[in-house]
């Protein structure tokens, strides 16, 4: 069952958050079963996630392998994500001009 998992980290700042994407490497090495991330910072520089996953399993797995060894390399207090199963999604054609560039 796809899921939608929202991350609330006011500790992550977006310099952190940067310096895990190249180790990620979200953009150019698709985790499998992601369908979309979304990312934004707060007024005060707090680090907000909006992901879809084919599954939860998939989710941890990614976690496991790429995201928390990187974030353990920089120091980072991993997140515990609030995890929904997915409704409906709608991924419309003016959200290409948002994609982030690979690093």
């Amino acid at each position: 069952m796809a899921i939608l998992a929202i991350v609330n980290s006011p500790g992550i700042t977006k310099t952190q958050y940067e310096s895990l994407r190249p180790h990620v490497k979200w953009e150019t090495e698709h985790p499998t079963g992601a369908i979309l991330h979304s990312s934004a910072f707060d007024e005060k520089g707090g680090l907000h996630v909006v992901d879809v996953w084919n599954s939860e399993a998939e989710m941890k797995q990614y976690f496991e392998k790429r995201l928390l060894p990187a974030m353990q390399k920089s120091g980072i207090t991993p997140p515990e994500p609030k995890i929904y199963p997915l409704h409906n999604l709608n991924i419309f054609p003016s959200a290409e001009k948002h994609k982030a560039k690979g690093k």
